[in-house]
């Protein structure tokens, strides 16, 4: 489960969600599988993740995405 893995604090990358115990960024995690990075990519980029934390990140994103949104003009 993501919330194993995943952690916030507001004095840690601007408050962004992060690897538990690292400075690593979902996001980054995420924009590297976005731009066609396999799994083992990501694992080179950052030798400290494992396989689970990768993953943890998708399912952070897809829990994210579950929740109801809804998008307002804004002036």
């Amino acid at each position: 489960m993501s919330s194993d893995w995943i952690e916030i604090h507001p004095d840690v990358c601007n408050g962004r969600p992060v690897l538990r115990g690292t400075r690593i960024t979902v996001q980054s995690v995420l924009e590297m599988l976005a731009a066609d990075d396999l799994v083992d990519d990501v694992l080179e980029a950052f030798p400290s993740l494992r396989r689970e934390q990768v993953l943890a990140c998708v399912d952070h994103a897809a829990r994210l995405m579950g929740n109801q949104y809804s998008f307002e003009p804004v002036a």
